[in-house]
């Protein structure tokens, strides 16, 4: 798929808890070699520090301060929980001309990915709480024993702070989305990821796991592609 490349958006992606922009090594070679620009960023609520105190509100503000630094328009991609400090970033960006929702929680005001779990998670000001050690199940399926376990030994806690602060804005009343739900996602079943992208102008659906950045590239970097310019 082509697009004017003096016209597109760049596209800034956003990971989800317990990972980090090395996430999306396989991805951004195939968003690029299709004449896309790509920026990642780091969210600083995923540290190996056992007192984190970085929370949603802090990953919102790095996300903020990548989009003001970025010339033009911006297709923001989030995947997972990165949706939740990405729909309040985006907010407040002039320059943010599509969210793309990855498996990702696209949430209302006043929500958490706490208040999402049915409060199967904690709620603090401090500490951190380790990748679910059952992370090839729930990350990683449809991923090559390979790539999973490369992943695997990146994973870092994620601070339990991130997981409590609320929304309070949410750019997708106001930024055209989009919704990309992985049909064979373990961490966030398709039907609740269903329930979310009804919020979004549409959907698109991949036979993948949760990470799709991992199993299918390729197909997720045109379904990236379609889903910015449709």
């Amino acid at each position: 798929m082509s697009a004017d490349h003096y016209s597109q958006p760049t596209v800034l992606l956003v990971h989800g808890a317990w990972h980090g922009a090395w996430a999306w090594y396989k991805l951004v070679p195939e968003l690029e070699s299709r004449g896309w620009d790509v920026v990642t960023v780091d969210l600083p609520s995923v540290s190996a520090e056992a007192e984190q105190t970085a929370g949603m509100y802090d990953d919102a503000r790095v996300i903020r301060e990548k989009l003001a630094a970025i010339p033009g328009p911006v297709a923001v991609v989030a995947h997972s929980y990165g949706g939740i400090p990405a729909t309040e970033a985006a907010a407040g960006a002039d320059n943010v001309s599509r969210l793309i929702y990855l498996a990702a929680f696209q949430l209302e005001e006043g929500d958490s990915l706490a208040n999402q779990s049915g409060g199967a998670l904690p709620v603090g000001d401090t500490g951190t709480l380790p990748p679910n050690p059952e992370h090839r199940e729930y990350f990683y399926n449809g991923v090559t024993d390979e790539d999973a376990a490369w992943a695997a030994e990146r994973l870092v806690p994620q601070s339990i702070k991130s997981f409590g602060e609320p929304l309070t804005a949410t750019a997708w009343k106001s930024v055209e989305s989009r919704y990309i739900a992985c049909e064979l996602d373990n961490a966030l079943p398709l039907a609740f990821q269903q329930g979310m992208a009804v919020r979004s102008g549409k959907t698109y659906q991949l036979p993948s796991g949760h990470s799709a950045f991992l199993s299918m590239p390729g197909r997720l970097a045109e379904t990236i592609a379609l889903a910015i310019l449709d």
